[in-house]
């Protein structure tokens, strides 16, 4: 089996590796070779999040792959993210550790199916969370962002009709927020929707004085119970400014590990979920391994490819979100 063949099967690059390798020493060095490049989210493994040259959510990663001068971008995340850079930088080489590494919430939403919904409501704006896939977003007019979607919606004038899509607890939550009646696609995110809200109350009784902390994909009964609802960014900031010295927190888990290093004088608890486990983890997110970064970096492979003319029209409502938010200082 060929290496094209085993991506094409496996979804990453299956290669023997020395153990006695230093894969941070050889990750560096295969940067600096091939002028590259690693963005990690948030939600990624605290070795992928140590190796990366920069680390955000959605918003802070687009910027970054639109402005970054590197020849090959390696984006530690899901699938659409590498697709938003690869947008934003079509002549830039995007690799993605595990091409198997998708999105609950963005194979919630078909295009084929969208497009039928939103020919329904042929008078509206269509805004599309970022966490969707390139088809997507070329039947979009704006991107969001979790930490932007709010003012993107308020930028626009109060009597312009609205489609929000795919996320509708985000959707929901914008509406409230804005007073907005937005036409809402029926997705979510399988990560932010298991959250127990009777696991959460238990676990605020034994610790009283922590803080809950909730990003908006989470669903509303979560939402009531939040002392601050954001993005990941916003989560971390916000754990970092509070005098506070307890947290629980109602995101994917791997965002704990940037909170814990930035604040190790505080506790951060991860919000169980409705199962067995402790904390909730993205199974997206944690396809990406150290190890298939390193292999993913030797060999350029796997690579994202967006085909032109979808490029052509999904780079437009992802440049409308970057114009507004540098407008409005986001």
């Amino acid at each position: 089996m060929d290496i094209f063949e085993e991506i094409k099967v496996k979804g990453f690059v299956d290669e023997y590796i020395d153990p006695t390798l230093d894969l941070f020493d050889e990750i560096e060095k295969l940067k600096k070779e091939k002028n590259a490049v690693i963005l990690a989210h948030y939600y990624q493994e605290p070795d992928i999040q140590d190796i990366a040259d920069y680390i955000g959510d959605s918003l802070g990663l687009s910027q970054q792959a639109a402005k970054t001068d590197a020849d090959v971008i390696v984006f530690a995340g899901v699938h659409f993210m590498a697709e938003t850079a690869k947008i934003l930088s079509p002549n830039k080489k995007v690799l993605l550790p595990d091409l198997k590494a998708g999105c609950s919430l963005a194979d919630s939403c078909p295009p084929h199916l969208f497009k039928k919904f939103k020919e329904n409501y042929p008078d509206h704006l269509v805004i599309t969370y970022v966490n969707c896939t390139a088809e997507l977003k070329a039947l979009s007019d704006i991107v969001c962002t979790s930490s932007n979607a709010v003012a993107i919606v308020e930028s626009l004038p109060k009597d312009q009709k609205i489609i929000f899509g795919p996320d509708k607890n985000l959707g929901a939550y914008v509406a409230k927020k804005t007073g907005r009646d937005l036409v809402l696609w029926n997705g979510a995110c399988m990560v932010h929707e298991i959250f127990s809200r009777e696991k959460i109350t238990k676990l605020k009784e034994r610790h009283p004085g922590a803080k809950l902390l909730a990003h908006p994909e989470c669903e509303e009964t979560i939402l009531q119970m939040a002392d601050y609802i954001g993005s990941t960014t916003g989560i971390l900031k916000y754990a970092g400014n509070h005098p506070d010295k307890e947290f629980i927190v109602a995101t994917e888990a791997g965002i704990l590990h940037q909170m814990q290093k930035e604040n190790p004088d505080k506790v951060f608890i991860p919000a169980p979920p409705n199962n067995t486990c402790a904390c909730n983890d993205c199974p997206h997110m944690k396809r990406n391994t150290l190890e298939k970064l390193y292999l993913c970096l030797k060999n350029g492979s796997p690579e994202i490819t967006v085909p032109e003319h979808i490029i052509e029209r999904a780079v437009k409502p992802i440049e409308r979100m970057l114009e507004i938010s540098a407008r409005l200082g986001l």
